[in-house]
């Protein structure tokens, strides 16, 4: 039986809008924090941010394909920076605020609709709730479940930058449901995209996967049109969750002949 409920960050807890407009001001914002610890970048902010952008989809392209989160002054140094040579070193004691920057700044990240009611649905049905998380900065995402009023929901918060690896492989799964002594079949897990939500969850076993619907981002699953793995439950919206993890549970307890639970 489901007995928590896993939950990815970017895409599913809230949405993602990016443009040249945004980037252009990251980047200025990027170029005034370096030289404050004394490095100067002169490429114009324009021209720098489409140069992050195209650096950062370089970055993309291979910890998907290796499935690993380097160290963030490895990130800038050889991904993100590496046409100004800075040096880990020098990196290294910026590289967390550099990456915070770069993942609450770059974009605008605007929050779900019914977020905080799906997660005192959820956890008023008694179900544990968490994060497994691709993402660079190991303070974003605590800082956004802050920002957003639900940290108090989530148990554990398990992030890439953190663990080294990446979804969809499976080990960051593993190390989410180690961390929470659950069994895979007891977790559902909820994402945005078949590429690493859906996949990911289904590489661990995972009980139950929901995928939301993410209209921007739609095109990175190309790839998986008419066919790959397939979620249990399409939505498009949060609030359709407690609803179906409770007719799954409600399910696996008819099956077992033990429905006088409340939370079922």
């Amino acid at each position: 039986m489901i007995q928590a409920v896993l939950f990815d960050i970017g895409g599913t807890l809230l949405t993602v809008t990016n443009s040249p407009a945004l980037r252009t001001a990251f980047a200025q914002r990027l170029k005034d924090r370096l030289l404050l610890y004394g490095i100067r970048i002169d490429t114009p902010a324009e021209a720098l941010g489409v140069q992050l952008h195209e650096n950062a989809e370089r970055y993309k392209h291979w910890s998907e394909e290796t499935l690993v989160e380097l160290p963030q002054p490895r990130i800038w140094n050889e991904f993100y920076l590496p046409e100004y040579a800075i040096g880990e070193e020098r990196l290294a004691p910026i590289a967390e605020e550099l990456s915070f920057l770069y993942d609450y700044e770059r974009v605008c990240n605007l929050r779900r609709p019914h977020l905080a009611e799906t997660m005192r649905a959820l956890s008023g049905m008694g179900l544990r709730l968490g994060v497994i998380s691709n993402v660079i900065s190991t303070s974003f995402t605590p800082h956004i479940l802050r920002e957003y009023g639900i940290d108090g929901y989530m148990e554990q918060v398990v992030l890439s930058s953190e663990t080294r690896c990446r979804k969809p492989g499976a080990e960051i799964f593993r190390i989410a449901l180690e961390r929470m002594g659950l069994r895979p079949e007891e977790a559902a897990y909820v994402g945005d995209t078949i590429s690493r939500d859906v996949l990911g969850a289904r590489n661990a076993g995972l009980g139950l996967m929901i995928q939301i619907r993410n209209p921007a981002i739609a095109h990175r699953d190309a790839a998986f049109q008419g066919g790959g793995p397939a979620p249990d439950h399409l939505i498009d919206d949060l609030y359709e969750i407690p609803a179906l993890v409770g007719a799954c549970r409600r399910q696996a307890c008819a099956a077992a002949g033990d429905c006088n639970r409340r939370d079922a």
